[in-house]
């Protein structure tokens, strides 16, 4: 599973891909209604792809970001400073609770492409 959010003048907007254990490709993404900062905004795709993780009972899974702030955050490696990331970052945690076994991995943004179809939908503001 591949994450990516952003934020900025044009709009807000969001991506999630689903690769299977039969490397089927199941690309996601969608425009949030509120303009939000860019973190919130990759928290958000992060919660929208563990979501549906949960929903079809995934217990394994491989999740990468290009969020250092959020991936280091979920990892406890950084500290959640902002209330308002506070919100996004425990409810993804207790998501995460409810799955098996999940591996969460930053990748650099040039090596995230996979989760950035979103972009087309942000030429549309």
């Amino acid at each position: 599973m591949y994450f990516d959010g952003v934020s900025h003048k044009e709009g807000v907007g969001a991506g999630v891909v689903f690769v299977t254990s039969e490397e089927e490709v199941l690309p996601y993404s969608f425009t949030l209604t509120q303009n939000c900062s860019n973190n919130v905004a990759e928290y958000q795709a992060l919660i929208f792809e563990l979501e549906m993780a949960v929903d079809i009972k995934q217990l394994h899974l491989k999740v990468y970001g290009d969020s250092q702030l959020v991936v280091n955050q979920l990892l406890d490696l950084y500290e959640v400073k902002k209330p308002k990331l506070l919100l996004y970052h425990n409810y993804a945690k207790r998501l995460r609770g409810w799955l098996g076994d999940v591996e969460l991995e930053h990748l650099p943004r040039k090596d995230n492409k996979q989760a950035m179809p979103w972009q087309d939908l942000l030429q549309d503001f």
